[in-house]
């Protein structure tokens, strides 16, 4: 069951569908084995116009809206998570911020070319201290006339490697604590800035995952992303739709799943039947099945509160928590559906069960959902 798609979502959805079975899915496993940022069907995406999908026309995107987004990426996330990976920071992560924050200048700069997808961005908010804690910030910008000098080390940055520009999250007033949090729009070109290493990593492995070392690197005051001290708000306020972003990538992981798992069941015989005849196979399917569908009904409520300008905070929350549970639920139950089979490479199944474990980490781990959800429910956030 689904929330009852515009014309528009639907074709949107379709073309996804299409180019996620014809030209992600028979290099997914390739990719994924040697580790290879798939630069070809990523341009093709930005071609198709799915990296700047919630941006306007005006700004270089393509003017849908969430629910577009959400349905688009779960395709894609359905034939290969490290792709999804890519289109959810720079639409969600990066665009969206800019989009919303940004003053025109800096759209035209930082937007526009990224929207359209000749050129990549990423979030960079984690520290090595910093991960759920993400106010415990270490990396410093400095004033120093009509600049911010920073420097510091950023963690875990997704596409940090390929993204032409970052966005970047510093202390600007220690003593102020989270409100002494400021954002700033890196180019990756900057004197100053590296790359100082590539995770390498469980699973989405087809999507690099970089640290990022700031050494004096000088950034303009024009390219502070809002006012000073409002850091902070603008990384919680991306967060809420970034967590959409991830929730329909844990219902595309957990889908494909589910769909190999059926197959599986229904050729696969033990005892003289399909395995989808014992009743123990037909109950984890059962699961996957209802989770699933709970799990995308979670995430399309939550893209169209988003879209109707709503409070969507909770409802990301649990979007997030629910999918990413169901997807590693479900990949798991996968595994044991195909037995043995399903621990071996040469079956998908095994790839889906690595992907799935990252949804309960990134963009706020599934406890510290938990936490979200309890403060909105006892009144605590707003």
């Amino acid at each position: 069951m689904r929330f009852t798609l515009t014309d528009e979502q639907q074709m949107i959805q379709a073309m996804a569908r299409e180019f996620a079975e014809s030209e992600i899915r028979p290099i997914a496993a390739e990719i994924d084995r040697e580790a290879r940022f798939p630069h070809e069907t990523v341009k093709r995406m930005a071609e198709l116009g799915l990296l700047g999908i919630i941006v306007p026309e005006a700004w270089g995107g393509s003017g849908g809206d969430t629910v577009s987004y959400v349905v688009a990426l779960e395709e894609i996330a359905r034939a290969c998570a490290s792709h999804a990976v890519v289109m959810a920071v720079n639409n969600s992560l990066y665009c969206w911020p800019v989009l919303t924050y940004g003053t025109d200048e800096q759209k035209e700069r930082f937007l526009t070319p990224f929207a359209a997808g000749h050129q990549l961005g990423c979030f960079a908010l984690t520290e090595p201290q910093a991960g759920s804690d993400a106010t415990n910030q270490h990396t410093l910008a400095v004033r120093d006339g009509d600049a911010y000098v920073l420097n510091g080390k950023k963690q875990f940055v997704s596409t940090g490697r390929e993204a032409s520009a970052a966005l970047v999250f510093c202390q600007t007033d220690v003593a102020k604590g989270s409100h002494g949090i400021s954002a700033f729009l890196v180019e990756k070109s900057a004197p100053g800035l590296s790359v100082s290493k590539t995770e390498d990593k469980l699973g989405i492995r087809a999507s690099d995952t970089a640290e990022l070392v700031f050494e004096d690197c000088r950034v303009p005051a024009a390219q502070r992303l809002g006012e000073e001290g409002q850091g902070f708000r603008i990384a919680l306020s991306t967060l809420d739709g970034g967590r959409i972003g991830i929730a329909a990538q844990a219902v595309g992981i957990a889908r494909a799943a589910y769909e190999r798992s059926i197959a599986y069941a229904r050729e696969r015989t033990s005892f003289g039947v399909p395995i989808g005849q014992h009743q123990m196979v037909q109950w984890m399917l059962a699961d996957m099945a209802t989770t699933i569908d709970g799990a995308r009904l979670l995430t399309q409520r939550a893209a169209a509160l988003k879209d109707a300008g709503a409070p969507h905070g909770a409802a990301a929350a649990m979007a997030k928590l629910f999918a990413a549970e169901t997807a590693m639920k479900v990949t798991t139950d996968a595994i044991q559906v195909h037995g043995g089979y399903g621990y071996i490479k040469e079956y998908d199944v095994e790839r889906y069960f690595r992907d799935a474990k990252i949804t309960q980490i990134y963009e706020g781990t599934s406890q510290i959902q938990k936490l979200v959800i309890a403060r909105h429910v006892l009144g605590e956030r707003a």
